[in-house]
C-alpha cells in the first residue's frame, strides 16, 4: 500500500482546503483565486470538498497508482486527475515500466533450469521477475508455441532456489495438465510437483500439509471453484493461470474463483488475450492487478465501446499505455523474435455444395423465415443459432445433418475436396491435423478415412480419458510409425498440445473466431517445427461460410491495435440481414 496525498485544483492552481470551503460559502460561479477571476460551478466545488473529506490522506495499491500515472486521462469518482507526483521508489518503479524495453536488465536464468533460453525467453524471464519481485501482475502473451512454459519454470525454478517451502499454484485446463508434467519433468525435473486432480485428491488439512512440501502445485479451472475454500488456506508464491482466456467472462464462477486466490503474485500465460473483444482484457487484468483498468462499468465506458463499436484511436492508445507494462506479446512471425522457425502459407479452399446438400440447404433457410415471422426475444435468438448450426453441417455432409449414418462418398463437396488434398498431401510425404467443431463430423471423417486408407485414424475429443489422449499424441509424433493424419475436435485438440510432425493443418469446419483457430493451428506451427506449415481452410462458396468469413476478416484488426468472436453476434441481425447472410447464392452449387 502506498501512501497517498490528493489535492484539488482549479485549472493549474492547487488549491487548500480552506481555500475550497470559502469558494463554497461564496455560492457564486465567479471567484476571484490569487487574482485570477475563474468560473466553477458549486457542484464541481462540493464534490471536491467531499472527496478530500474522504480521501485527502489515503492508501491505495500499487495497481491503482499505476492506473494513475499510466493513463493521461484518469479519474476517480468522476474527478479527472491533472497530474500525478511520484517520490521515492515508486517514481522509478513507473519509470521503468514505462521504458520497460530500454531498461529492463536481463538476468540469466537459474542454475537448476535444465534448459538453453533462446534470447526472447531470457528477457520474458527478466521481465516476469522484475514484475513479479514487485508483487504485479504479469501477462505473458506471447504468441503459441514461443515457450512461455520454460519461461515460466525459470521464474519458479528461480524462486524455489531462493527460498523453498512456498508452492507456486497452477491453473490450466484439464487437457493440458498432462503437458505441464511431461515439461516439468523436462526442464526443472529438481522441482517437486503435486497434482491436485481427480476424485482422490486430497480436500483436508493433509493438503495444505502436502502442499507446503512441493513447489508446484497443478489443477484445473474446473476444480478451482469447488476447491476454492481449501486453496484459499495456502498464501502461494504465486498464482499462475495457463490458457487465462478461460477468465475472459469476469461473472463465470471459475473466474471469481481465481479473483480470490492468494499469492505474493499474479501470472497470466494465454497466446489470445484478446479472443472475442476487448472487454476479455478488463477481466484479464482485474485478475493481475485489481483496479488497473478501473471498474468493469468505466472500462465499458471509456474504452470497451469507444474502442468496438468506434476504432476510438485515442481510446486505443490509452488502453495500450496503461497494460503495455504489464504485457509482453512476441510473434513467431517477427524474424527479430525466432528466425529459424519455417514459413506458415493460410489459404481459403473454396469448395461447392452438391445438389443434395443445396436442397436440404434451401428447406432449412425457408423453414427459419416461417418460424421468425412470429418469433421474439430469446426464441428469436434460439432460432437463429439453430439455424446456424444446421447450416454448418448441411455445408460439411448431408449424413451428418441427418445423421442417419448413410454413405459418405460422392455427397459433400468438401469432403470430396479433402479426400483429393489428403491424397495428394500424403503422397508428397506430409503429415496432417484435420480440427472440426463438431464430434459427429470427427467420427464421420475417422470412419471414412480409414475406411479409405486401410489404417487406424485417430480421433481426439472432449471424452477421450487422459491417459489414452496422452497415448494418441505419442503415436501421432512417432517419427516412421505414427499415423499420417490426427482427426481433434477443436475445442478439446485446439490448445496444449505439440503435434510438430504434421505439416499440414486442415479447418474442415470454421468456428468463425480467429484467436480459437489460430491456437489449433499454432499445435503444428511451434518450436520444434522443421517444414513449412501449410494451413488449408474449408469454406462453402456461396454460402453462409463465404459471407461469414469475410465478415470476420474485417474484425480481426480490433485485437491486433490493443495488444475474433463467437456466434451469438448474429443473433442482433434482422431478419433482411440474415436472410441476406444466410442466402444460397448460385455459385454455391457444382454444375
Amino acid at each position: 500500500l502506498l501512501q497517498v496525498n490528493w489535492q484539488a485544483a482549479l485549472g493549474s492552481t492547487a488549491l487548500s482546503s480552506m481555500e475550497l470551503q470559502r469558494m463554497a460559502d461564496l455560492k457564486t460561479p465567479l471567484v476571484r483565486v490569487r487574482g485570477k477571476w475563474m468560473h466553477v460551478s458549486s457542484e464541481d466545488i462540493q464534490a471536491a470538498l467531499q472527496f478530500l473529506k474522504k480521501r485527502g490522506q489515503a492508501r491505495a495499491t500499487l495497481s491503482e497508482a499505476a492506473r494513475l500515472a499510466l493513463d493521461g486521462d484518469a479519474s476517480v469518482q468522476g474527478m479527472k486527475v491533472a497530474g500525478v507526483q511520484l517520490e521515492g521508489w515508486v517514481r522509478d518503479l513507473l519509470h521503468q515500466l514505462r521504458h520497460s524495453d530500454a531498461m529492463m536488465e536481463v538476468i540469466p536464468p537459474p542454475p537448476g533450469l535444465q534448459a538453453q533460453l533462446r534470447p526472447y525467453q531470457e528477457r520474458g524471464y527478466s521481465w516476469l521477475r522484475f514484475l513479479t519481485r514487485y508483487g504485479l501482475g504479469a501477462c505473458l502473451a506471447d504468441d503459441m508455441g514461443l515457450g512461455k512454459t520454460v519461461t515460466s519454470l525459470a521464474l519458479i525454478q528461480r524462486d524455489w532456489e531462493a527460498q523453498p517451502g512456498r508452492p507456486v499454484l497452477i491453473v490450466c485446463p484439464t487437457s493440458v495438465i498432462g503437458n505441464w508434467l511431461r515439461e516439468i519433468e523436462r526442464f526443472t525435473p529438481e522441482l517437486p510437483v503435486m497434482v491436485h486432480h481427480g476424485g482422490a485428491r486430497r480436500k483436508t488439512d493433509r493438503f495444505i500439509a502436502e502442499a507446503q512440501q512441493h513447489a508446484i502445485i497443478v489443477t484445473s479451472y474446473a476444480l478451482i471453484h469447488r476447491d476454492l475454500d481449501l486453496l484459499q488456506q495456502v498464501l502461494w508464491r504465486g498464482v499462475i493461470l495457463d490458457e487465462a482466456q478461460n477468465i475472459k467472462n469476469p461473472e463465470t464462477k471459475q473466474t471469481q474463483a481465481a479473483y480470490h486466490l492468494r499469492g505474493d503474485y499474479r501470472v497470466a500465460l494465454t497466446g489470445t488475450p484478446i479472443e472475442n473483444s476487448v472487454a476479455d482484457l478488463w477481466s484479464l487484468m482485474q485478475f493481475l492487478n485489481p483496479d488497473l483498468l478501473g471498474s468493469q462499468a468505466e472500462f465499458r465506458r471509456s474504452f470497451s465501446a469507444p474502442i468496438q463499436f468506434s476504432g476510438d484511436e485515442g481510446a486505443t492508445r490509452r488502453l495500450r499505455q496503461l497494460t503495455a507494462p504489464f504485457m509482453l506479446r512476441r510473434m513467431k512471425t517477427d524474424p527479430a523474435i525466432i528466425a529459424d522457425l519455417p514459413e506458415k502459407t493460410e489459404m481459403p479452399v473454396y469448395c461447392t455444395l452438391t445438389k443434395e446438400q443445396a436442397s436440404l440447404y434451401a428447406a432449412v433457410l425457408h423453414q427459419m423465415e416461417e418460424h421468425l415471422a412470429v418469433a421474439e426475444g430469446i426464441q428469436r435468438r434460439g432460432i437463429i443459432l439453430a439455424t446456424l448450426t444446421k447450416l454448418k453441417q448441411i455445408c460439411n455432409h448431408p449424413a451428418h445433418f441427418l445423421g442417419d449414418h448413410s454413405k459418405l462418398p460422392g455427397r459433400s463437396g468438401k469432403l470430396t475436396r479433402l479426400d483429393e488434398m489428403l491424397e495428394e498431401a500424403l503422397a508428397e510425404g506430409d503429415h496432417a491435423l484435420i480440427f472440426t467443431q463438431f464430434a459427429e463430423m470427427g467420427e464421420l471423417l475417422r470412419g471414412h478415412l480409414q475406411s479409405t486408407l486401410k489404417r487406424d485414424i485417430p480421433f481426439l475429443h472432449g471424452g477421450v480419458p487422459a491417459e489414452q489422449r496422452e497415448r494418441m499424441i505419442a503415436e501421432f509424433q512417432r517419427a516412421e510409425s505414427g499415423p499420417p493424419i490426427f482427426i481433434l475436435s477443436l475445442k478439446a485438440g485446439g490448445l496444449g498440445l505439440n503435434l510438430t510432425r504434421a505439416n499440414r493443418v486442415f479447418h474442415f469446419d470454421r468456428w468463425w473466431n480467429p484467436a480459437v483457430e489460430n491456437q489449433a493451428t499454432d499445435r503444428a506451427f511451434r518450436i520444434g517445427q522443421t517444414r513449412a506449415v501449410q494451413v488449408h481452410k474449408f469454406i462453402c462458396m456461396g454460402t453462409l461460410e463465404e459471407r461469414i468469413n469475410g465478415m470476420i476478416e474485417q474484425k480481426v484488426g480490433i485485437a491486433a491495435n490493443v495488444v475474433g468472436s463467437g456466434e451469438g453476434w448474429l443473433t442482433e441481425f434482422s431478419t433482411e440481414q440474415l436472410r441476406d447472410i444466410f442466402a444460397l447464392r448460385p455459385e454455391a452449387i457444382a454444375v
